[in-house]
């Protein structure tokens, strides 16, 4: 099969609560790009790298799982900023857990530079890659990540 004729990868870009405030909440620590910069920025790399996304957020962890699930069935990778899930779900993991591409877990923040219950991640557990600290290029950053993990030259 030529490179011409493979399935483009789809990438599951998820975001956890709050994360629709972007811009507006806290701005000293998160930024002023909003959710929706971030995410038409993505498109883009994405393209440029032959990826496609699905780009999600919400403030409900069992819709998060639902989505984790959902690219059970038809995602090649996980880019996730679970936000204050990070600290607390296990059910997020457990979802992680059954998925079995890569998964990046992904904070705009240093989350270590912070409030010490934000240095444990039960995500991590499950993530092949953690990137924090660098804002909304993260994501870009992500998803080279996730087309070098992709690769199968890598």
């Amino acid at each position: 099969m030529s490179a011409s004729e493979r399935p483009v990868p789809l990438i599951y870009v998820l975001n956890g609560p709050n994360l629709n405030l972007l811009g507006k909440r806290e701005p000293e620590i998160y930024g002023y790009r909003t959710l929706a910069d971030i995410e038409t920025a993505c498109a883009a790399r994405a393209d440029n790298l032959g990826l496609s996304i699905a780009f999600h957020q919400s403030n409900h962890e069992g819709v998060l799982v639902d989505l984790i699930q959902a690219a059970r069935e038809d995602g090649a990778g996980i880019i996730i900023n679970p936000a204050a899930y990070t600290h607390t779900s296990v059910a997020i993991l457990d979802a992680l857990f059954s998925f079995e591409g890569p998964i990046i877990e992904l904070h705009l923040s240093n989350v270590h530079r912070r409030e010490e219950f934000r240095s444990h991640s039960y995500v991590s557990k499950a993530a092949t890659g953690v990137i924090c600290g660098l804002g909304a290029q993260g994501y870009l950053l992500a998803l080279e990540a996730m087309a070098a993990q992709l690769s199968p030259t890598a």
